[in-house]
């Protein structure tokens, strides 16, 4: 269940990725649609940094790396 919200979390970061790339090259010098979106991908990385967090904390992600 963890893994599936991550994998959202950064499809969702992705779109708002995107939707700023659109708002930045249409819209016009006033307005602030480019700036919510960079504020919403921003908020969703946090996010997702935070759930990777608890993943590890709480034992429910795992690292199988040799080093």
């Amino acid at each position: 269940m963890l893994k599936a919200a991550i994998v959202l979390m950064l499809l969702a970061t992705i779109a708002s990725l995107f939707s700023g790339l659109v708002f930045l090259v249409k819209d016009d010098d006033q307005s602030t649609r480019l700036l919510k979106a960079l504020t919403l991908r921003v908020t969703l990385a946090t996010l997702t940094v935070g759930l990777v967090a608890w993943g590890f904390f709480s034992g429910q992600l795992v690292s199988h790396a040799p080093f």
